[in-house]
């Protein structure tokens, strides 16, 4: 169960957003955190975000020139390749075990301050999903946002 506290403590707000993906990639979901921020109210605090999965990442990233993000996802898959012969874990598939050490290299959490009721991204930065598998799916954040 989910709960939105956007009750008598202006600026504080706990929200469960969920992003579907078509599969590897950074998707952007900038648009989606700063609605959050701006229902919960505040003009300054911290927006922390949390992604609820092992296999996808959370990033902030170049949002002006998409090769840009099309040479980070290639650098880490050259990094990480899929059928590594060292992988035991490869029930769910080719892409899975890569999928988690992407996601621990990367981040699963981010903290952006919030200026103005505003997120305090700089102009060419964005919020991003990284999908780290093939087949994508419905990947679920947890945006908390505090005074």
């Amino acid at each position: 169960m989910w709960y939105l506290f956007d009750g008598p403590i202006e600026g504080y707000m706990v929200k469960r957003i969920s992003i579907r993906t078509s599969g590897l990639g950074l998707h952007e979901i900038t648009g989606d955190v700063q609605s959050v921020v701006r229902e919960a109210g505040g003009r300054e605090g911290l927006c922390t975000i949390l992604i609820q999965h092992t296999s996808a990442s959370l990033t902030v990233q170049e949002n002006a020139d998409p090769s840009a993000r099309r040479d980070l996802e290639r650098w880490l898959d050259r990094l990480v390749p899929e059928d590594d012969p060292d992988f035991t874990h490869t029930l769910e598939g080719a892409d899975d075990m890569p999928a988690h050490i992407k996601a621990a290299l990367t981040a699963t959490t981010l903290s952006i301050p919030v200026a103005d009721g505003r997120l305090a991204l700089g102009t060419w930065q964005g919020i991003y999903v990284w999908e780290h598998r093939r087949r994508g799916g419905t990947r679920n954040c947890v945006i908390h946002v505090g005074n």
